[in-house]
């Protein structure tokens, strides 16, 4: 049995180290043309980006930095997204073990009686069985999965990277509803101190009705606003909540919108670096080293499988002597080939090919949409800040209006419509400053969501390194 054994492990060597052979193609990345740099940027392009900034170094809110930790651990898409890589894992730990020989064992006893006589019987054997990879289908098969894996992996890293984003993008909206709320309650109060002067005035007199009903009018549209804002604030509240994996409740504040800060010099990075930094694109490419596995796998089924089985066990028609004599041993081997099968093989392999394509082209269209968004988040930061700067001179303006206009009225020398009118103008302003904050910091949020920027702390950053290759 030894030397038998012996011979076929022998056989089985010399077979593969003869074969040792992978068929299909190789992977080698897609020749992509890539822009020098980012359509819009300003100046030379340069390495430095602001996606080599850390989440938690990027914003100097302390609450929005606790909301993006509670989100990235608690957050119901994280943990789904979680769950989803330990599945590859597992899945990738299934195809790595065929490429081991399998050993079974099993155990039959006995006991039957026919025609007066009782009769026991007993074995136990021990079977193993291996496929020689002798064209490298088992290996295209692990190349497939271990990439599937690694999708799997990045994709993780796309939910995190989308999840904090809207976090903080959901985070900012609140900000601007607190803002433009406390700018309705200003203007109401305001607005009311109005009416009840004209109120008094019109009992006594002195004002007219015109005047009264449109301040009035003024109070009421002002007021209407309030209660629009704040049923706002608790579904946006709400919003965060969901995110952050909480119940309903409300929300803690930090810095107001105006003291959130944005960098004053955001570099983009140089477009080639894309490819190595969004998780979008990674997975992408995850998934075509797949596809490429997978042609592989299907012109392995051309060729001949080859498989060794063994079998050692024990026999006995008596318990009582089943380790004394019955011993059996068995040691074959089995080449399977297609002869004929109509185009399935044929088929097969063109299906391959043809995910594969799919596959590439989904992946150049991913590198192009990552080029769009960081172009147009860059235009936006440059020309939002241009916005911003204009509208805090219009800010400026309508205030010096107002005042002008009320000493024009304390004077005499105009009704007081004109004084209403400045007090609208500059609520309006007010209000556009507090949406063009907010849609910058919006644009900083995207910009770095679209270099793909480090929301992942350093030691996380590194874990596919210790994926066995």
């Amino acid at each position: 049995m030894k030397r038998a054994l012996k011979r076929a492990l022998i056989l089985a060597a010399s077979l593969a180290l003869a074969a040792c052979k992978t068929v299909g193609p190789d992977y080698e990345r897609p020749a992509v043309a890539m822009p020098e740099q980012f359509y819009g940027a300003t100046g030379a392009a340069e390495a430095a980006s602001l996606a080599d900034v850390q989440w938690f170094d990027l914003f100097n809110d302390p609450v929005l930095r606790t909301l993006i930790d509670e989100t990235v651990r608690n957050g119901f898409d994280a943990r789904i997204a979680a769950a989803r890589v330990e599945e590859a894992r597992a899945r990738f730990g299934i195809s790595e073990s065929a490429r081991y020989p399998e050993v079974d064992y099993q155990a039959v006893l006995g006991r039957s009686r026919a025609n007066g006589d009782t009769e026991s019987r007993g074995g136990i054997s021990v079977a193993a069985s291996w496929e020689v990879d002798l064209w490298g289908r088992i290996r295209r098969l692990n190349e497939a999965a271990r990439a599937q894996y690694l999708a799997t992996e990045e994709g993780r890293r796309a939910v995190t990277l989308a999840l904090v984003s809207e976090v903080a993008i959901a985070y900012f909206d609140l900000r601007s509803l607190d803002a433009e709320l406390a700018i309705a309650r200003r203007s109401t109060e305001a607005f009311g101190d109005t009416y009840e002067l004209f109120n008094r005035r019109l009992e006594g007199g002195t004002a007219s009705a015109v005047e009264t009903a449109r301040a009035e009018a003024l109070l009421a549209n002002s007021a209407a606003v309030i209660p629009l804002l704040e049923r706002a604030i608790v579904a946006t509240e709400n919003r965060i909540n969901f995110l952050a994996g909480r119940m309903p409740g409300p929300v803690a504040r930090g810095a107001s919108l105006t003291e959130q800060s944005i960098p004053p010099d955001v570099p983009a990075g140089l477009p080639s670096a894309l490819l190595l930094r969004r998780p979008d694109i990674r997975q992408s490419e995850q998934l075509l080293i797949a596809a490429n596995a997978n042609v592989g796998v299907a012109e392995a089924a051309f060729y001949p499988t080859l498989s060794l089985t063994g079998l050692l066990g024990l026999a006995s028609p008596e318990l009582s002597s089943l380790f004394d004599e019955g011993r059996a041993w068995s040691i074959q081997s089995s080449l399977l080939g297609p002869i004929f099968n109509a185009g399935r093989l044929r088929n097969q392999r063109a299906v391959a090919v043809a995910q594969f394509e799919q596959a590439r082209i989904a992946w150049e269209a991913d590198i192009t949409n990552a080029l769009g968004e960081v172009s147009t988040a860059l235009v936006s930061l440059r020309k939002l800040r241009e916005a911003e700067t204009e509208r805090l001179r219009a800010i400026r303006a309508n205030e010096e209006a107002v005042r002008l206009v009320t000493l024009r009225y304390d004077s005499g020398l105009s009704a007081y419509f004109e004084v209403l009118d400045a007090m609208e103008r500059l609520l309006a302003a007010e209000n556009n400053l507090a949406d063009t904050r907010r849609d910058r910091l919006v644009a900083l949020v995207q910009f770095y969501r679209a270099l793909g920027g480090g929301w992942e702390p350093p030691a996380e950053q590194n874990a596919l390194s210790n994926i066995t290759r």
